[in-house]
């Protein structure tokens, strides 16, 4: 059995299943429990400053607000745990594009919008947990890999199926 952990890929090979199946998902899991409440309040305090910069600088009306706008519309989604990885990837880029571009962030910011880049990467990473839309959109699916049933054939001479081992 082939595992890529990352959550994107799981494939069985024989003795499991006699084809190679590859099931593919954008999360390993949506944990429940102490780990899907700590997802929740890691999106939520990640989420909280991105929406106060953001509707700190709808006052201004300067261009230098667009990226602070696009994350702000982003950790909305990131907040309520809708399309995760895609809320994720905005934030990194918009956060990246204001820690590394000479226009916006100020030396004693650059810091705090690195460190916020590198925890929506993870959070885009790990997925949104049990207590989000998505879960709720899509579920928690199980998958039970075992060994295959045997087929059955039909005995001509008893007239009942048999297995053949």
């Amino acid at each position: 059995m082939e595992a890529n952990f990352s959550g994107w890929l799981i494939r069985t090979r024989p003795p499991y299943h006699q084809s190679g199946v590859t099931l593919r998902h954008s999360f390993s899991a949506f944990p429940d429990g102490w780990p899907g409440h700590g997802l929740l309040l890691l999106r939520v305090s990640l989420g909280l400053p991105l929406l106060y910069w953001g509707t700190a600088g709808l006052t201004t009306a300067n261009l230098s607000a667009i990226p602070d706008l696009a994350a702000a519309i982003a950790a909305i989604s990131l907040m309520a745990g809708l399309f995760t990885p895609v809320a994720g990837a905005i934030i990194v880029l918009a956060q990246a594009w204001i820690a590394f571009s000479p226009a916006f962030a100020h030396d004693g910011e650059r810091s705090i919008r690195v460190l916020i880049a590198a925890v929506s990467a993870s959070v885009a990473m790990l997925g949104p947990g049990a207590w989000s839309v998505d879960a709720y959109r899509f579920g928690r699916k199980v998958f039970e890999i075992g060994q295959p049933l045997r087929p059955q054939s039909y005995s001509p001479k008893r007239g009942a199926p048999s297995a053949k081992i």
